[in-house]
């Protein structure tokens, strides 16, 4: 019981921070909504149901779990989020430090991205599959 109580709490933390992501700017959407499509795979199958069938973040969820790849598409809108990101933060007025390891994180993010496959004509060369 405590176990599905925790995978619970940790699915709508997640999903919470992705919907807030698809209205706030410079907050992932996606990753989260994945986290949370994982977390709620192990204690709520209905959330689970709801996000992968969802017809908006569903294809994505999908996606990743089917392939674990990201379209191009997806890499590049997310690299150009981050290098804005990181230019805005570059001139705020936060610690020094801090600028620096916001810039880090989201290099190395970048770097996990960019090493993801496009799709399945990656993985098993499926020449039907079509980026959106």
């Amino acid at each position: 019981m405590l176990n599905r109580l925790a995978w619970r709490a940790l699915a709508v933390l997640f999903v919470g921070l992705g919907l807030i992501g698809a209205v706030v700017p410079g907050l992932p959407t996606t990753v989260f909504l994945l986290l949370g499509a994982w977390a709620s795979s192990h204690g709520w199958p209905a959330l689970n149901q709801w996000l992968v069938t969802h017809p908006r973040f569903g294809p994505a969820i999908q996606h990743w779990q089917r392939h674990r790849a990201i379209p191009r598409r997806a890499k590049v809108a997310a690299a150009l989020t981050m290098i804005i990101s990181a230019v805005l933060i570059g001139q705020s007025s936060i610690l020094l430090w801090v600028k620096w390891l916001l810039i880090l994180t989201m290099g190395g993010v970048l770097i996990w991205l960019c090493t993801r496959p496009n799709g399945p004509s990656d993985t098993a060369g499926n020449s039907n599959y079509h980026e959106q």
